[in-house]
C-alpha cells in the first residue's frame, strides 16, 4: 500500500523551493515534463508524490500559494514543468504580504484561507493512506510566516495529531536579509510552528551559500543552486517511502525517533558529499568519509555551530551502494570524534535508514553525480543559537516599538508580540535544560 505524502508550498520562498524538488522527483521517478512516464518499474512506486490519472499522466500531490501572482505565473507559464502541475492546485491571491505577518495571517490571508483548505480536501481525498504533509515556507517573510501559520492551524483542526506535519522552514540568515521585520515575522511564526508542526528542519540561505561557495566553488549562487541542495535533503527523507531498501524510514519514524518532547523538534540537517563534477575524480567518497563530512559545521543548513552543543538524537538517511557493516563502522567512528558531544541521557542516539537508489542528479545543474550519499537530520541544541540570535534582534526593535503600527494596523493584538517572545524564550531555556548533565533535564518534564 502506497502511503501518501501531500507537499503545501507557501510563499515565495516555498514555492521556489518546491520547483526545484519537484524537478528532483519527477527525474528520480522518470517522469517527463508533461507528466507522462518515460520507463515503467514495477519496483518503485511513484503514487507517493504522484497521483495517476485517467489519461496516464502523473500530476504532483502538491500544492502551491502566494499571495501575490509573480511566483506563481512564472510556474504556470513559464517553467519547463508547467504541464505536470495540475493547474487548480496553483493558487495566488492579487497583493502580496508586504513582509508583514499580519497581512498574511489576519487580512489578506483570510480571504485565500478557504480556497486552500478547500484544495487540501480535495488532494487528501484523492488517497488512499495518507501518511502527513510537508510544508515548505520562509518564516522571515510576510506570506511564508502568516499565512504559512493560518495553513498549520487548519491542518491542525482538520487532522489533529494523526497525520504527520514536517515543516522545511527557511529562517532570517545572521548577516542578510530581505527585509527590516524578519525577527517580528519568525517569532510570530515559530510560535505557531512550536504548537502546530511536529518536526521543523530548520534552513537558513547563508549557510547553503557558504556549502555552494566552499564546496561547489560558486562564485554567486543563485537561489536555484541552494533550492536544488534543498530539494536532495527533502528527497533522502522520504525516499524510503517511494523505494525498496533494506532498512526503511517513514515520517513517523522521524518523529518518534528525533523529538523527545513536543516543543523539541527543531532539525539541523546536512546533506554529503556536496561535490561538483570537477573534483569528484579526485575523492573516493566511503560510506565514513561521508559519515564524518555531514557532521561537519561547514556542511550544515543552519548557520549554528554544532560544536558549541550536544546531539540528542541524529537520524542517517543512506542512499545507493551502501552496506550496513560500513554503517555501524562509520558511526562507531563518529562517537570516538571530539567534536561531537551527545547528551549523557540518550545513549543510543543514532537511527539509521539505508535505500538501494543511488541519488539522482538533475542534468546541467551543479552536482556532481555519485554513487553514495547521506543526509543527516539531528536534533541538537546549538539549534537555540538561530532562536537566541532572533530574539535578541526581535527585542531591539520591539524596546522601541519599531514598525508595530504596521501590524497593529492590519488587525493584530499589540500583546502578540510579548506572548510570542515569552514562548520563544521558554524554548531557550528548555534547550539550556537539555544541553546539563545531570538530573536537571526532569525540570523541562513539568513544563508539559
Amino acid at each position: 500500500m502506497p502511503r501518501e505524502v501531500i507537499n503545501i508550498h507557501i510563499g515565495q520562498a516555498g514555492c521556489q523551493v518546491g520547483n526545484s524538488c519537484w524537478e528532483l522527483f519527477a527525474a528520480e521517478h522518470g517522469i517527463n515534463k508533461d507528466g507522462t512516464l518515460s520507463k515503467k518499474n514495477d519496483k518503485e512506486s511513484p503514487s507517493t508524490f504522484f497521483q495517476e490519472t485517467k489519461s496516464g499522466k502523473y500530476v504532483p500531490r502538491a500544492l502551491m500559494v502566494d499571495l501575490e501572482p509573480s511566483v506563481i505565473d512564472t510556474i504556470r507559464h513559464n517553467s519547463e514543468y508547467k504541464k505536470l502541475f495540475n493547474p487548480a492546485n496553483l493558487l495566488s491571491g492579487s497583493e502580496d504580504a508586504a513582509n508583514n505577518f499580519a497581512r498574511g495571517h489576519y487580512t489578506v490571508g483570510k480571504d485565500i484561507i478557504e480556497d486552500v483548505t478547500d484544495r487540501l480536501r480535495k488532494l487528501t481525498e484523492a488517497c488512499d493512506s495518507l501518511q502527513g504533509f510537508m510544508l515548505f515556507n520562509s518564516v522571515g517573510g510576510g506570506t511564508g510566516s502568516g499565512l504559512g501559520s493560518l495553513v498549520m492551524e487548519r491542518l491542525s483542526a482538520d487532522h489533529g495529531k494523526k497525520k504527520c506535519k514536517f515543516g522545511f522552514a527557511v529562517y532570517p540568515s545572521p548577516t542578510t536579509a530581505t527585509s527590516v521585520v524578519e525577527p517580528y515575522n519568525s517569532v510570530l511564526s515559530t510560535h505557531a510552528l512550536l504548537e502546530h508542526n511536529d518536526v521543523t528542519i530548520v534552513l537558513d540561505n547563508e549557510a547553503i551559500y557558504d556549502v555552494c561557495k566552499t564546496k561547489l566553488k560558486i562564485q554567486k549562487p543563485s537561489y536555484q543552486n541552494l533550492n536544488r541542495i534543498i530539494a536532495q535533503v527533502v528527497s533522502s527523507l522520504t525516499s524510503s517511502l517511494r523505494f525498496q531498501g533494506s532498512l526503511n524510514v517513514d515520517l513517523n519514524e522521524f518523529q518518534t525517533n528525533l523529538v523527545p518532547y513536543p516543543r523539541i523538534h527543531f532539525m539541523l540537517s546536512s546533506y554529503a558529499p556536496v561535490i561538483s563534477k570537477q573534483d569528484v575524480d579526485h575523492e573516493s567518497l566511503t560510506t565514513g568519509e561521508i559519515t564524518n563530512s555531514a557532521f561537519e559545521a561547514s556542511n550544515m543548513m543552519a548557520k549554528c555551530d554544532p560544536r558549541s552543543g550536544k546531539y540528542i538524537s541524529c537520524c542517517l538517511m543512506y542512499r545507493g551502494d551502501v552496506v550496513t557493516k560500513d554503517v555501524t563502522d562509520a558511526i562507531r567512528g563518529i562517537k570516538t570524534k571530539q567534536s561531537v558531544s551527545f547528551v549523557n541521557w540518550s545513549p543510543s542516539a543514532f537511527k539509521c535508514g539505508i535505500n538501494q537508489k543511488a541519488p539522482t542528479t538533475i542534468e546541467g545543474g551543479d552536482l556532481a553525480p555519485v554513487d553514495k550519499s547521506l543526509t543527516m537530520i539531528a536534533n541538537s541544541t546549538s539549534i537555540a543559537d538561530v532562536f537566541a540570535r532572533n530574539n535578541q534582534k526581535f527585542d531591539m526593535m520591539y524596546s522601541k516599538r519599531a514598525f508595530v503600527h504596521w501590524y497593529v494596523g492590519e488587525g493584530m493584538e499589540e500583546s502578540e508580540f510579548s506572548e510570542a517572545r515569552e514562548d520563544l524564550a521558554a524554548l531557550e531555556k528548555d534547550y539550556e535544560e537539555l544541553s546539563k548533565d545531570g538530573d536537571e533535564t526532569s525540570i523541562i518534564e513539568e513544563d508539559y
